[in-house]
């Protein structure tokens, strides 16, 4: 709580101090001009605060972050720049402080989506890298797990061409390849059993319609 406490306060120190200099320098009554840049001054710094939330997360999060707070970072300087010399020069008419600082607005707004849809894209194609690698590892970990419980020679040798061939299978895959993938993994999960009862015949069976699997699986994908 303290910790949040302390944040707020960070956080409301610009606000605070730019609204004190602005009343009691300027006073209460400014032109249009004025009110105006004193809003966008306003809105980019409530951008910088909501950035934190517009960041996708996952493990490249801290990448993301950088990218979207340079960003937010300066469009608030150049905005309030900007702003304060409308402020300064205080004119009559507010067509000029309005469309200069909401076409800088605009100007951030794309770079900020743009960027966003950009490390959307990123973030998925991290996630599935990170799934296809998981799948192989998962099952290559289960098939070494089986070999040190099978006694039989033969039956063993199968397990471990099987195994051979998913250790060194690609981890890029498709979405047409799902299914095979998903019945790889029913038939560790039945060669497992088999193991567990002894069953040497069928252990052979399983690995032989394994490695088969596999090698069907990994030639489709260089297709």
């Amino acid at each position: 709580m303290k910790k949040k406490i302390l944040w707020i306060i960070l956080c409301s120190l610009f606000l605070i101090v730019f609204n004190v200099v602005f009343f009691v320098v300027g006073g209460m009554e400014h032109k249009a001009s004025v009110w105006i840049s004193y809003g966008f001054i306003h809105f980019a710094y409530f951008m910088l605060l909501l950035t934190p939330k517009l960041i996708r997360g996952g493990e490249s999060e801290a990448v993301f972050g950088f990218s979207l707070y340079s960003i937010s970072s300066i469009y608030l300087f150049v905005e309030f720049f900007i702003g304060v010399l409308f402020i300064l020069i205080s004119l009559n008419g507010y067509k000029a402080a309005l469309l200069i600082q909401l076409c800088i607005a605009g100007i951030y707004g794309v770079a900020l989506v743009s960027n966003m849809i950009a490390n959307e894209h990123t973030a998925d194609a991290v996630e599935k890298r990170r799934h296809q690698i998981a799948y192989v590892k998962e099952a290559s970990a289960r098939l070494k797990c089986l070999l040190d419980n099978i006694g039989d020679k033969e039956a063993k040798k199968k397990v471990e061409r099987a195994y051979d061939a998913m250790d060194s299978s690609p981890v890029q895959s498709r979405p047409d390849l799902e299914h095979m993938e998903n019945r790889i993994f029913q038939t560790i999960k039945e060669l497992e059993f088999s193991v567990s009862t002894g069953n040497k015949d069928r252990i052979i069976s399983l690995a032989n319609i394994l490695l088969a699997s596999i090698n069907e699986r990994n030639l489709l994908q260089k297709k």
